[in-house]
């Protein structure tokens, strides 16, 4: 099995000056992850949600200055990305993923951008199917933040991990998920700084027993509860890593918690199970 029998196509591409807005309308109607950068019909980059994602937190005067939705695609992409043929065998194309860290490769052949293969197009092909291995094989341990956790301190962690993170509650028990996805896609709410914030309404009394008032607090960083995602898709960890697979594809998601009872066990990501296909 090669390339042009797991590709998707055709590709929703954008141009260089395309601003993130609509980088990120076209991800969130089409379900989509990473858009290719056509610049007079040739291939000069690709983004990501993950470029958007992480661009929160970029201290460069240039994203000071204006909302992130406002930058244009060229600012933010990746240039000249690393590309595949149409003829490259599935095996190959695991192989690359691993080797460049990367989780989608444009499809080139002479008459120019013919498709992209994600890592979720490699799992859809069954090349998974094989692998005789638990939840518990794979798994590996999974960052965890209180749902009060601020959005900076989220992003922090999963720019230092490159991963997802749990969301918990006090107690420890399950409360979310918060994924690239997640940060991406949240809708900005700040129109100088583009960064997600809310405001919030404390209770305040005049003195005890008193007569109730209110009093907005605005410019609070959103929370890890205001994005996080729920309920989460689990697993037990003594389960087939098959079933787990058969849960991201059904679900279309990218890593599925181990969690036995209440207890989270850990995590199985997506593309621990490509790099053990590329082995």
């Amino acid at each position: 099995m090669n390339a042009s029998e797991v590709m998707v196509s055709p590709v929703h591409v954008i141009a260089p000056d395309d601003p993130v807005a609509h980088i990120r309308n076209l991800m969130l109607k089409h379900k989509i992850s990473r858009c290719p950068v056509l610049e007079d019909d040739r291939l000069s980059g690709i983004i990501t949600k993950k470029d958007i994602a992480y661009r929160l937190r970029n201290t460069e005067p240039l994203w000071r200055r204006r909302p992130i939705d406002h930058i244009p695609a060229h600012v933010i992409m990746t240039p000249d990305p690393v590309t595949i043929a149409p003829t490259t065998e599935i095996g190959a194309i695991a192989e690359v993923m691993v080797e460049k860290n990367i989780s989608g490769l444009p499809v080139l052949d002479t008459e120019g951008l013919q498709g992209i293969v994600t890592k979720s197009d490699l799992l859809a092909s069954g090349i998974a199917e094989n692998l005789n291995l638990t939840v518990a094989d794979l798994m590996v341990p999974v960052e965890t933040v209180n749902r009060f956790h601020s959005l900076n301190h989220v992003i922090d962690i999963m720019s230092e991990q490159n991963d997802r993170v749990v969301v918990v509650n006090d107690n420890g028990t399950l409360a979310g998920i918060i994924t690239e996805s997640n940060i991406a896609f949240f809708t900005y709410s700040d129109d100088k700084t583009g960064i997600p914030e809310k405001d919030v309404l404390m209770l305040r009394r005049e003195e005890p027993g008193g007569r109730k008032w209110f009093r907005f607090v605005t410019e609070v960083s959103s929370t890890a509860e205001d994005l996080m995602s729920r309920p989460v898709v689990t697993v037990s960890s003594e389960a087939p890593l098959a079933d787990a697979v058969e849960l991201m594809k059904n679900h279309h998601i990218s890593s599925v918690v181990a969690l036995d009872g209440h207890d989270v066990r850990g995590i199985v990501i997506r593309d621990d199970i490509i790099k053990e296909v590329a082995k």
